[in-house]
């Protein structure tokens, strides 16, 4: 009998030792290194002029055909934009996040929805009834829609063969376990074994295989680091489970942009997307309040107008506080200091809080000026007109910075009614926009004086 062989792993990248080390020599992470058993088949000793040639073969580049793939348009607009405009076929698409987010559901409405395709989706989590219950709440008929339960991925192809599906939904990766490795199902060899596995089938197959995947505790995607450069692309799915809206959000993408973003509201029959999130991200108020301003931001190719809330109060204890939610904390203690040095305003006796409404996270730069006149705001206990929104970046010196696609900001803000933005003397606007008065400033200060005169 052959020995039992064991290796250490990197859970952060999947480097392997024959031994625990405290510091991978890939990754640079400590206490990352666990023990794990494989299998390997003894091989007699060979170079490579013994190894017989394989059925591979190489091409001329210029004599490829070079020609764009069909994708495969689902019914999901929201699904389609962070893909890139649709499925391409034979891609590997690794779909994580937190439990109970709502992956299965969305994933499980999108493949009913597919009419068109012959779907197969595989459950190592949840038995048949389980998904039957999701299925009849979110009531959508499929005639080709067919289910396997099951953990072992010879199994799993088996039952592909039979079915030929023309779409493979795995829920989850962590679950699935390989007959080539010994070890237990989620540990590092067997994700990669079993993702290398499905890899190889759907570029060899041109069927598409999305993968649903778990995060750990830090908010990272489970498993090793090498899973994310394995597939094709990797979605994040985000939200707080007490808030009703779900953010589906590209990290990389192969085939598209990474910089979509696409939002849906959870509901008692399912994920509904959302198809103008600037709608709900403006809460609607009778009476006008401080410490409110809208700006306009970026996600990808989409704009949204988002309501930025600051709340600025004296300093009961020694160190004023700083906290931010949805917003960088080292940006907001830039734009203080920024205020504190160029305006005189005294925020070092002051606690700081400040909030993006709707539970989005917030990194586009243009976002600085609705911020700093939010703060402004609650420090002078001034209301801001609901009318007005900004557009612009702050720099370290007072100045408003231009921003990109300040054409489609304004547009999004004409649409929703508001009178007046506000963007960098700097940009350049190539439309006109009869709708809405379009100001242009240099410096904070002018910005002051017009709304707190």
């Amino acid at each position: 009998m052959s020995k039992i062989k064991k290796a250490f792993f990197c859970k952060s990248c999947g480097y392997e030792s024959a031994k625990w080390v405290g510091k991978c020599p890939a990754c640079n992470e400590w206490n990352t290194f666990t023990e794990e058993i494989i299998h390997k088949e003894k091989s007699a000793k060979e170079n490579w002029k013994s190894i017989p040639a394989g059925q591979s073969k190489s091409v001329v580049l210029n004599e490829i055909a070079s020609e764009e793939k069909q994708r495969i348009i689902t019914k999901d607009d929201e699904l389609n934009r962070v893909l890139g405009g649709g499925i391409v076929p034979g891609s590997l698409v690794l779909v994580a996040g937190e439990p109970g987010i709502g992956k299965s559901t969305l994933f499980l409405q999108d493949a009913l929805m597919m009419n068109e395709l012959r779907v197969l989706y595989i459950s190592g989590e949840e038995s048949e009834q389980q998904i039957k219950m999701r299925a009849n709440r979110i009531n959508i008929a499929h005639d080709d829609f067919f289910l396997l339960t099951e953990t072992s991925t010879q199994s799993v192809f088996q039952e592909i063969k039979k079915i030929q599906p023309q779409l493979v939904i795995i829920d989850s990766i962590q679950t699935l376990q390989s007959s080539y490795i010994d070890s237990s199902p989620g540990t590092i060899s067997q994700i990669r074994e079993c993702t290398s596995e499905f890899q190889r089938f759907a570029k060899e197959t041109q069927t598409p295989v999305f993968l649903i995947g778990h995060i750990t505790k830090d908010g990272s995607i489970a498993g090793p680091k090498l899973l994310e450069h394995m597939v094709d692309t990797v979605l994040q799915f985000e939200g707080d489970q007490h808030y009703a809206y779900r953010i589906l959000r590209t990290t990389k993408n192969r085939f598209g942009s990474t910089a979509e973003l696409g939002i849906y509201e959870m509901t008692g029959t399912g994920m509904k997307p959302v198809t103008n999130p600037s709608d709900i991200l403006i809460n609607q108020k009778e009476e006008q309040l401080s410490g409110i301003a809208i700006g306009a931001t970026m996600e990808g190719l989409r704009p949204l107008l988002i309501e930025v809330q600051a709340l600025v109060t004296p300093s009961v204890y020694g160190t004023p506080q700083r906290t931010a939610s949805g917003f960088d904390l080292r940006r907001l203690q830039l734009l203080l200091a920024v205020l504190e040095k160029r305006g005189g305003f005294h925020f070092g006796t002051k606690d700081v809080f400040v909030n993006i409404a709707g539970g989005l996270k917030i990194e586009d730069p243009a976002i600085d000026l609705a911020m700093v006149f939010a703060l402004l705001s609650s420090y002078e206990d001034v209301p801001l007109s609901q009318k007005i929104c900004f557009a612009g970046e702050v720099g370290l010196s007072g100045e408003i910075r231009a921003v990109n696609r300040v054409d489609q900001r304004i547009s999004e803000a004409e649409k929703l009614g508001f009178e007046n933005i506000i963007i960098s003397k700097y940009n350049r606007t190539a439309e006109k926009h009869k709708g809405i008065k379009v100001q242009s400033v240099a410096l904070i200060e002018e910005v002051y004086r017009t709304i707190f005169k």
